[in-house]
C-alpha cells in the first residue's frame, strides 16, 4: 500500500526551539528536512553561488529599492524567495513527503492535502536563555535580536501570504514550547500528527 504524503509545515519564533523542534519531528517520520539547507539545492540547480543566495534567505523585500517590470522584479530578496517558494512545491507535487521550516510554507504548500501546519512559540524568558547560548551575546542583546528577528520573520511571511505571522488561525496547532520543553514538546506534536494521518 502506498505510503500518504505527509508534510510538516514548522513555524516559529526566534529562539522557541523550532528548527530543534523541526529536526526531531524528521526523526521521528524519517522525513528530509528543508531550511537553510535547501539553498545549496538553489544554488547547485540554478548554477548559483551559494553565498550569494543566502543572504537573502527569509529577508524582508526592500521595497524602496525594488521595482516590478512586466512580471520580473530586480529585488533579490523576492527572487529568491520565488526560487524557495517553486522548490517546495515541485517537491511536494512530485508527492514527496518532508519537513519544512518557515519560508511561508504553511501558505505555500496550503493546496496539498498532506500537508499539517504547526506554529511554535515560546516564554520571552526561555527565548532568550536559548538566544543567549546559540548567539554568545548577554540577555539584552538577546533580546534585541529576538525582537528584531521576529519583526523581519513577520514582515517577509506577511508580504508572500494571505494570513498573518503567527496567527494562530492560519496553523493546524500553534504551541508554547515553554510548556513542556523542546523533546516533549515534538513527541506532543508527533502524537498530533499520528492521530491526523493514522501514522
Amino acid at each position: 500500500m502506498e505510503k500518504k504524503q505527509l508534510i510538516i509545515s514548522v513555524g516559529r519564533e526566534y529562539g522557541s526551539g523550532g528548527h530543534y523542534i523541526a529536526n526531531k519531528l524528521a526523526e521521528i517520520f524519517s522525513l528530509p528536512v528543508y531550511d537553510s539547507n535547501l539553498m545549496s539545492d538553489l544554488a547547485s540547480e540554478n548554477n548559483l553561488y551559494l553565498h550569494k543566495l543566502s543572504k537573502y534567505d527569509e529577508v524582508p523585500k526592500k521595497h524602496l529599492l525594488s521595482r516590478t517590470v512586466c512580471g520580473y522584479s530586480n529585488s533579490p530578496e523576492e527572487n529568491v524567495a520565488n526560487l524557495q517558494f517553486n522548490f517546495l512545491r515541485k517537491k511536494a507535487s512530485e508527492g514527496k513527503s518532508f519537513v519544512v521550516v518557515g519560508r511561508c510554507s504553511e501558505d505555500v504548500l496550503s493546496e496539498f492535502k498532506g500537508l499539517i501546519t504547526i506554529f511554535v512559540l515560546a516564554d520571552m524568558k526561555d527565548k532568550i536563555n536559548v538566544v543567549r547560548k546559540n548567539e554568545n551575546v548577554s540577555a539584552s542583546v538577546a533580546e534585541v535580536l529576538i525582537k528584531q528577528m521576529d519583526k523581519n520573520r513577520k514582515t517577509y511571511h506577511n508580504y508572500y501570504c494571505k494570513g498573518k505571522w503567527g496567527d494562530s488561525r492560519n496553523y493546524d496547532l500553534s504551541i508554547n514550547s515553554s510548556k513542556l520543553g523542546l523533546d516533549a514538546t515534538a513527541e506532543f506534536i508527533a502524537d498530533y500528527i499520528r492521530k491526523r494521518t493514522d501514522n
